[in-house]
Formats: C-alpha cells, sequence, structure tokens
C-alpha cells in the first residue's frame, strides 16, 4: 500500500498522476525566534524593509504583466501591493524587533498574528479566509528575507505543483505546459487557488493537512474527486487510477464535445442552461463548458478585497465589460449580498448576536443607500447592449419588494433627467431565499419580471440548519418534502403570473436533484461553470413525461429519507456514469 495519504478540500475534479514540486516550502515551515542585542535592531529593521521593498517590486512586476481580460486578478494583486505598501503592517513588524530584540522572521510573524486575530472574531468565513491575503504577503516577504527563489521552468516534464499557499500573482505565472495539477496546504473552497483551477480546468487540492512532509520527486496521485494524495504509490494503485484517469478522460472529453447543444429532452423540452460565477477570469471557463449566459454574478466580491468601497465609475467599468464579453447572452446582476460579518474590512464588523438574521443582502443596502445607489447606477449604465438583468437577494416581503422598486425607479428617474443612457427594460427579479417569500410567491410574481430560486439559503432558513456545521449537516437535505414542495409552489406560481422560474442553487448542480427540477419544468438553472457539460448531458438523455413521474413520485413521499432512497435508486440505474464521476463536480453555489 501508499507510504501515506493526505487529505484535502476537493475544489477541482480530475486525476493526476506525476512526480511533486513543492513551490514554496518556506512559507509553511515554523519560524525561528532568535533573540538579538540592541546594536542589531537597525540590521534586522533594515532587513524587514528590504524584504517590503523587494517584494513589493516584484509584485509590480508581475501586476505589469496581467492581460487585460484578467481585471479581477489584478484587482487582487493590486490589493497585495497596497498591504505591502501600508506603513502600519511595516511598522507593527519594526516595532516588533524594537521592543522585543528579534530578528524579523519573527517580528513578521508577530505582525500577521495581530492582523489574524482580529479577523479571527469575524464569523464569516469568507472574510475570515482574507487573513489568507496576509499571509500570502507575509510569505513573499518572508521569501526575500530568506533569500530563496525556486522555479520550475527548467523541469523536463510536467509536475504536480505543491505550495503552502498560491497567491494571484502565483496563479499569472503559473505554466500549464509544465504543471498538470496542485495542492495547497491551505485554503477553502472560496480561495482565490480554487477558483483558478477551475478556471483553468485542473485537478486541484486546498487545505491538505501535512502537505509540507511530501519531498520534492516524490510519485503521487492527486485525485480532485476525493480530495486525496496517495504518495508513492503502489502498482495496484498505479494501475487503478491509471484506468480511472483514462476513464475519466474519455468520459469528459465525450460530455465537452457536446457541451455546446442545446439542454433539450429527448422530446423537445428545453430549458436554459445558465452559470454561477463571482470573478470576471471565470468568464472563459463559463464559454468553454457550453453556458449559455451568467444566472448569478455575485457582485459582492469586488468590495471584499479592498480597503475602500469601489466607486460608481470602477463598477460601471467591471459591469459593461462582463455584459460585453457574455454579449448576446444574458448576465443576471444580483445586488450586494453584503452585511452583518460579510463586509469589506475597512468597513468593521457589526455586533449581532445572530448575522444570518440580521442586517444582511437587501437590507444592509437599504441601510447604506449612497452604496446601493452607486451599484444600481453601475448596472443600467453597463445594460445598455440589452442583455442585463437585476435581481436582489433576500426579499422577505410584499412592503420590502415595493421599497426597493421605489429606490430602483428613484435612480433610473434620476439618470433620466442627467440624460444617463440606460436600457429602459432591463428584467428586473428576485431571489426566493426565505420561507415568507415562499407562502406569498403569488403576491410576489405579480411585482416582478423573474424568480430566482436561491436554495442553499432556503434550505437552510427552512430546516433551520447551517450546512457548515458538522454537528447538523447531515440535517441539509435537498430531496426534504418541504423543500420540493416549496421550490414547486414558487414554479407553479410564476408561471401563473407569466414570468420566468431559475434556480440558482446547489441542487442544480446535483445530478439527483436535476430529473426533478425538469419534472417542475423550470424556465433555467444556473451553476458552476464546470458542472454546465455533465448536467447538460443528463438533460438531453431524458424525457419530460420520465421527469414528471420521478417528481410525482418524490412529492408524494411523506420522509426525506423515502424521497433520497427512491431518488438513488431511480438516478443512479439511469445515468451509473455521471454518478461515478460527475457528483464531486457539485460546488458551492
Amino acid at each position: 500500500m501508499a507510504s501515506k495519504i493526505f487529505k484535502g478540500i476537493p475544489v477541482s475534479a480530475g486525476l493526476a498522476i506525476g512526480r511533486t514540486y513543492f513551490l514554496n516550502r518556506e512559507a509553511g515551515t515554523s519560524i525561528v525566534r532568535i533573540n538579538i542585542v540592541p546594536e542589531q535592531v537597525p540590521q534586522e529593521t533594515a532587513r524587514l524593509k528590504q524584504g517590503f521593498n523587494s517584494a513589493l517590486e516584484e509584485l509590480e512586476s508581475i501586476l505589469r504583466k496581467v492581460p487585460g481580460d484578467l481585471k479581477e486578478q489584478a484587482a487582487i494583486i493590486d490589493s497585495h501591493i497596497m498591504i505591502l505598501r501600508d506603513e502600519k503592517f511595516q511598522q507593527s513588524a519594526c516595532d516588533y524587533v524594537h521592543s522585543r530584540l528579534i530578528n524579523a522572521e519573527w517580528a513578521l510573524d508577530n505582525a500577521v498574528s495581530d492582523i489574524e486575530k482580529a479577523f479571527s472574531r469575524i464569523e464569516d468565513e469568507y472574510i475570515r479566509s482574507r487573513t489568507q491575503d496576509v499571509r500570502l504577503v507575509a510569505g513573499r516577504v518572508r521569501s526575500k528575507l530568506y533569500g530563496q527563489s525556486k522555479s520550475y521552468d527548467s523541469k523536463p516534464e510536467r509536475m504536480i505543483l505543491l505550495a503552502h499557499d498560491l497567491s494571484p500573482a502565483d496563479t499569472i505565472e503559473l505554466k500549464l505546459d509544465k504543471i498538470m495539477a496542485f495542492a495547497t496546504a491551505t485554503g477553502g473552497k472560496t480561495s482565490h487557488a480554487g477558483i483558478i483551477a477551475r478556471s483553468l480546468q485542473i485537478p486541484a487540492i486546498v487545505g491538505a493537512e501535512g502537505l509540507e512532509e511530501i519531498q520534492d520527486d516524490h510519485v503521487v496521485i492527486l485525485d480532485g474527486f476525493s480530495g486525496k494524495i496517495i504518495v508513492e504509490p503502489d502498482a495496484e494503485e498505479l494501475t487503478h487510477y491509471t484506468d480511472l484517469k483514462q476513464r475519466f478522460s474519455e468520459y469528459y472529453s465525450q460530455i465537452k464535445r457536446n457541451c455546446y447543444l442545446p439542454a433539450e429532452t429527448i422530446d423537445g423540452y428545453q430549458m436554459q442552461v445558465l452559470a454561477n460565477i463571482e470573478l470576471f477570469e471565470e468568464v472563459t471557463s463559463v464559454i468553454d463548458n457550453g453556458g449559455e449566459g451568467i444566472g448569478l454574478y455575485r457582485t459582492e466580491y469586488s468590495f471584499l478585497n479592498r480597503n475602500s468601497w469601489p466607486s460608481e465609475e470602477e463598477l460601471y467599468e467591471e459591469y459593461r465589460d462582463m455584459a460585453s464579453i457574455v454579449y448576446p447572452q444574458k448576465v443576471v446582476f444580483r445586488t450586494l449580498d453584503l452585511g452583518a460579518d460579510k463586509i469589506s474590512p475597512h468597513f468593521g464588523p457589526l455586533e449581532e448576536v445572530n448575522p444570518a438574521l440580521g442586517l444582511r443582502a437587501i437590507r444592509f443596502c437599504q441601510q447604506n443607500l449612497g452604496l446601493f445607489k452607486a451599484q444600481l447606477r453601475a448596472i443600467l449604465r453597463a445594460s445598455t447592449l440589452g442583455n442585463v438583468a437585476v435581481m436582489f437577494p433576500m426579499i422577505s416581503g410584499l412592503q420590502e419588494l415595493r421599497e426597493v422598486k421605489e429606490i430602483y425607479f428613484d435612480v433610473r428617474e434620476e439618470m433620466r433627467r442627467q440624460g444617463q443612457p440606460f436600457n429602459e427594460e432591463v428584467p428586473f427579479g428576485i431571489m426566493i431565499e426565505l420561507p415568507s417569500a415562499v407562502f406569498i410567491a403569488d403576491v410576489l410574481a405579480r411585482e416582478v419580471d423573474f424568480f430566482s430560486i436561491g436554495t442553499n439559503d432556503l434550505i437552510q432558513y427552512s430546516l433551520g440548519i447551517d450546512r457548515t456545521n458538522r454537528y447538523v449537516s447531515y440535517l441539509y437535505q435537498p430531496l426534504h418534502p418541504a423543500i420540493l414542495r416549496s421550490i414547486k409552489y414558487v414554479v407553479d406560481a410564476g408561471h401563473e403570473a407569466g414570468i420566468e422560474v431559475n434556480v440558482c442553487g446547489e441542487v442544480a448542480a446535483d445530478p439527483y436533484c436535476i430529473p426533478i427540477l425538469m419534472g417542475m419544468q423550470l424556465d433555467s438553472i444556473s451553476l458552476n461553470p464546470q458542472a454546465i457539460p455533465g448536467i447538460k448531458r443528463i438533460i438531453r438523455q431524458t424525457t419530460m413525461d420520465e421527469c414528471k413521474d420521478l417528481l410525482k413520485q418524490v412529492l408524494s413521499c411523506s420522509q426525506v429519507q423515502q424521497s433520497n432512497r427512491l431518488v438513488r435508486e431511480k438516478i443512479f440505474t439511469r445515468f451509473p456514469e455521471e454518478l461515478m464521476f460527475y457528483t464531486s463536480l457539485i460546488e458551492e453555489s
């Protein structure tokens, strides 16, 4: 058997077998404290400042090489440059040298720890993970202090790249002719490295514990389905994974060949398949995987990796470029889903006992009207091509919806008075994520142009569970009778009012759920770009009669165990190949 197996979080599906190369091993090693004498303080502070300056020059050089179509990546690198230029950060490290008489490396680590402690009090996983940016910057400075610089350019064969973490600057310099897959010791599903891997469509794992133990030139199997790294596999394991890799390659080539065909059932029912994205650079993946537009553009991520709110002009340029690159296909801009603990670092967390039920999403926007109106103006200005829609999250009732519409129409009227061009026919929709919105879907449908059912939050709020909580995550059940009946009621209410209904949650990428959603006769689904080819393949192999029959059977179940068992039996029998490979591609939406 293999000498060792390391486990991490799979963020990009696929299999790779090859030799390893560790890019920045020193970033994950323990830092040694060295006590110094007062006479050495000037030397250590000078080393620190030189380390910051060298790292800054390197990042500025990389930033100049970023292609124009990678604006989001450039923005993240720019934010790292801002961190390096932060005088308080540098001064904090220098102060530790002075006050504690310690070496530059240990002083830098203490300064980073102070920032991490401040961020640890923030509950939202995404915001907490932004300390990763500070660590990446510090790691670059530390490598300058160590005087270490490594490159895999000279390697004669493609490698499996290992790293403590990969910064946006690192990913800019990735050479696909040298890298077949990568794994990092840090990061989660929302990490930049994971997004890049999915965009490049190479297998990747993040958050792999003990990764630093793997030596260079070890033969490993990187399993991007299960999140396993098998070190020095034996002959049996090599044979098994080589065969599996070949089968997946053949399967993936097949579904990719047909990914541009419409998602149409055998008997002629067609559903639009859109993509969920959060970064501009993911548009390439949407196009490559046969996405028919963008059903959910999470606009808040442009606000989170910076020290101040973006201006209306910055947002307009981003939204205009997005609309242009996907034209004539549509792009649905979800307004800011910010608030409570999910905010820009400069704003500061709100003191709330339960942020998930607090000032977030549309509620946050209503209390930050200047910010909200600037975003609405930017979206409307970008709408002149005619392929833009706007969508508002977390609407709980009719009064709230009408208040939001009034703000929206006020912005439109102001733009008319100013002579600012925009598309007067921009579709206006809402996300159905709360049980209260489900129960009055028939009323809300008369006020909007479309519904988008956000099943992730709908399941969480309906069943009263947090799926990120390991103690109750087993209760997160998409096929729960209450959830299926809620979705069906919203679809029927929307169609009765003559509006389109979309599902943009995780269930849209779940092979077990897609035939049931088809049976409800949804107009469109929106999902992770990587999941699109496989879901389209399932749709193209079904009939609407099959889907309606399965829906009828599932809706008759009174317990989630019944519906789960029924669906697994039916779907696994019908699509064994998709379930073997494809369920690993399902990502958090």
